[in-house]
């Protein structure tokens, strides 16, 4: 069956109106899982050797594929591992709605292993879920094995370890073990943030609250919930540098900071003027402690100081040409920011103080950009210097994954 192409103006996004189903990418009164044909596709077909990026595309097209293939379902998430020795694991989730008297929001993580060098991109092993809104690895530095979160729309958070497979049906290496869960809402979880120590994770609810579950070492808790927002909560972020704050974001336009030391936590800051629509994604400077990025339906990227938040320190914050929906700093280049923005493709943007340029866009998506991701090492040249970062992409209705090589060269 043919695919049926939905365009999608940024007036879709307006706050003032709300979604209706479960798609939740915005807040479009009408139901988008409405506006689209059943498509079908393969389980799995993968597709490796690099590509150059052809000028008929678009002369803002510059990245050099690696490899991509098609997913069981409708991805909303890509993660690398930044655990070391796992560098070359790449998990993503998806999050699928079958519609019907008593519709269905099911969902599965997918567990690859990338080797740009080679052009490859193997599946390992795939987990059938709820339908997943996000997905994030455990911190390193913490003494532990990686353990990868999620956040799905039966309202739980779910924890998997890595484990290793020498034989059986999973003898192709590492696959995935839920090893906790706990019910957060009886809403849908959206999205989640680990704190640096790996001992607490934020959840941001479809009810508008938020929720902080503190990991044990038997089980998973609940901490505390509490009001936050009036609507959806697309963004939660903890603090690296002040572990005691999580900041928030929503579809009602408000950026907001908690601290956690009170129950329930205690207001900090908002700002309920600056974004002109919801609020999708929110990025703390893991090298300045007063840096924190935002990203919004209103197709800017702001950069903020968070001594002084009535207004972001880059007065003319850079239009991206689709909604902001996910930010990601380089692991190794503090100021190089991958941006995932919704119907205008992906991003790579510097950002140096108060200005930001964007270097290069990648296009090659023909649906709706969610998932983004820099993977942790690279190639080496000269004296230690490292270039050659390698990217993962995943976009919505047409369910397909994307690795890449950014043009741009990135030296640290």
């Amino acid at each position: 069956m043919g695919t049926h192409v939905i365009q999608l103006s940024p007036n879709a996004f307006k706050a003032s109106t709300r979604t209706q189903e479960c798609l939740y990418i915005g807040t479009a009164h009408v139901s988008l899982w409405n506006q689209r044909l059943p498509l079908q596709f393969p389980s799995i077909t993968l597709h490796s050797g690099a590509i150059p990026a052809t000028s008929s595309a678009a002369s803002a097209t510059t990245g050099m594929d690696v490899a991509h293939c098609y997913l069981d379902g409708n991805p909303d998430a890509v993660e690398f591992c930044p655990h070391q020795s796992f560098h070359h694991l790449l998990a993503a989730s998806t999050y699928t709605l079958q519609e019907g008297v008593q519709p269905n929001r099911s969902g599965s993580i997918s567990l690859f292993s990338v080797d740009a060098k080679v052009g490859s991109l193997n599946l390992l092993h795939r987990v059938a879920t709820a339908g997943i809104f996000d997905i994030k690895w455990s911190p390193i530095g913490i003494g532990a094995g990686p353990l990868l979160a999620q956040a799905d729309a039966d309202g739980y958070l779910r924890l998997h370890s890595l484990e290793h497979s020498l034989d059986g049906p999973e003898a192709r290496g590492h696959n995935l073990k839920e090893v906790g869960g706990e019910n957060v809402s009886s809403s849908m979880c959206l999205c989640l943030d680990w704190n640096a120590s790996a001992s607490s994770i934020s959840l941001g609810n479809s009810d508008g609250s938020i929720s902080v579950v503190t990991l044990g070492e038997a089980q998973l808790q609940k901490q505390q919930t509490w009001q936050a927002h009036e609507f959806e909560v697309w963004a939660t972020s903890f603090d690296i540098h002040r572990p005691q704050l999580v900041y928030t974001g929503s579809d009602d336009c408000k950026f907001k900071c908690w601290d956690l030391r009170e129950s329930p936590s205690k207001l900090v800051f908002q700002n309920t003027s600056i974004h002109k629509m919801g609020v999708c994604c929110i990025a703390k400077s893991s090298t300045d402690s007063n840096t924190l990025l935002t990203g919004s339906y209103d197709e800017y990227l702001r950069v903020w100081d968070i001594r002084s938040i009535s207004k972001p320190i880059n007065e003319n914050a850079i239009g991206l040409g689709g909604g902001v929906w996910r930010i990601k700093h380089h692991p190794s280049v503090p100021d190089l920011i991958l941006a995932a923005c919704m119907h205008n493709g992906f991003a790579i943007v510097k950002v140096r103080g108060d200005s930001a340029e964007l270097l290069e866009t990648y296009v090659k998506h023909d649906s709706l950009a969610y998932g983004a991701d820099w993977q942790r090492g690279g190639s080496c040249e000269g004296s230690g210097r490292r270039i050659g970062s390698t990217v993962a992409t995943c976009s919505f209705y047409d369910r397909l994954l994307r690795i890449w090589l950014p043009e741009s060269q990135i030296v640290t």
